[in-house]
């Protein structure tokens, strides 16, 4: 018992300290997803005065002021106008700094604008890079970008990885860049060197006709395995099904033909009108299933058809299924040849499938009269047929 009171205490008290916390955790989340700058004062420092390392997060995030530290930064938007005397470390969709920056800046995002003065090094990613002519990197730079654009000043060496690069301003140190087109730099505009890295191509490999050859006739192999197996499957399961179906076939194989193309091309639109309506959407669901199944049923049945035009006579099902089936597969593992062959397996088999399902009619009822109707007996050898009154 006095386990069992222990464990309970211990219990009442974790559960009473969470309910003292989470009012806390939850204005803590509120103030971190408001615009408002949120700075953490460092240790030594009792009130935040803008020194240390200053942490800012929030939807869009303007630090200005004075910043003796280092400033970690994030959110959708993130601005520097003040004076930071030491790094900026931020990540956002769109980065601008238009104050100056003692320190290095190492930003990433989607579009990054330096209008600003940085007095030591960067290092940014972004898909656009931009350091317009008000703007500056006291030392080196290295970006990786799909357009670079540097109007302003570099005081020393440019190493970049982009798809353009452009140079207006100044570069004082060397340039060397990984692009697949050439950039478009002014002249006196680098003071160094420039060096075009080309992107290295991956090596092509050249497939001798034989192999080529190989692998055609191993895929062909797969698909005689794979899909003699089903239609054998086919003949052996449901043998009347493929004779009922492909009735439809021997006689009229055009009125099939026809039947497939128009359904073919109704039943995707009646598909799609059923989704927009949205109340429709379960129904183009199950049509959609039904459809796929159809579809993929026309194999069976057109080497099932094959076969019936190959022996004419009693032959059992499994051997006209499969030497159908055969044909077909040949058939559609030539190039150009399968293109017409698949339509017409296509075509034919959902006609013969939708001219069954038509003959069978299961949503008509047969009228109770009929059903209760007994049949009419024939009258046995010997017996004359007597008439009622």
């Amino acid at each position: 018992m006095r386990v069992l009171s222990h464990t309970w205490r211990l219990a009442a008290t974790v559960l009473a300290a969470g309910l003292l916390i989470l009012p806390a955790g939850t204005a803590a989340v509120a103030a971190a997803s408001t615009s408002k700058p949120l700075s953490v004062p460092t240790a030594a420092s009792a009130e935040n005065d803008g020194r240390g390392p200053q942490f800012y997060s929030g939807l869009a995030v303007d630090v200005s002021g004075e910043v003796d530290g280092d400033v970690y930064a994030s959110g959708q938007s993130v601005t520097i106008s003040g004076n930071v005397r030491g790094d900026v470390i931020a990540a956002a969709q769109t980065v601008t700094i238009t104050g100056t920056v003692d320190g290095n800046v190492r930003l990433a995002g989607g579009s990054i604008t330096i209008s600003g003065d940085v007095s030591r090094s960067g290092t940014v990613f972004a898909g656009t890079v931009i350091i317009t002519d008000a703007g500056s990197i006291g030392k080196d730079l290295v970006s990786a970008g799909g357009d670079v654009a540097i109007a302003g000043e570099v005081g020393r060496d440019l190493l970049v990885s982009t798809g353009q690069l452009t140079v207006d301003g100044r570069v004082g140190g060397n340039v060397t860049y990984q692009s697949d087109t050439a950039a478009r730099i002014r002249a006196g505009a680098v003071s160094g060197t420039v060096e075009r890295i080309e992107r290295k191509q991956p090596p092509q490999v050249e497939v001798s006709p034989w192999a080529v050859f190989v692998g055609w006739l191993l895929g062909l192999l797969y698909a005689l395995v794979a899909l003699s197996l089903i239609t054998i499957a086919a003949a052996l399961l449901v043998p009347r099904l493929l004779q009922r179906v492909t009735d439809h076939l021997v006689p009229s194989p055009w009125k099939a033909l026809l039947v497939g193309f128009v359904a073919s091309i109704a039943v995707p639109i009646a598909f799609v009108a059923l989704l927009v309506s949205i109340i429709g959407a379960p129904l183009a669901l199950a049509v959609l299933l039904v459809w796929i199944v159809l579809t993929l049923a026309t194999f069976v049945y057109g080497a099932y058809y094959l076969g019936r035009l190959l022996f004419r006579g009693n032959q059992h099902p499994v051997l006209k299924a499969l030497v159908g089936g055969v044909i077909l597969i040949v058939g559609l593992q030539i190039p150009w040849l399968n293109i017409v062959v698949w339509a017409a397996m296509v075509f034919f088999g959902l006609g013969a499938q939708l001219l069954a399902i038509h003959s069978r009619r299961p949503w008509r009822t047969r009228p109770e009269a009929d059903a209760l109707q007994p049949a009419a007996t024939s009258p046995t050898v010997g017996e004359s047929p007597q008439t009622h009154a």
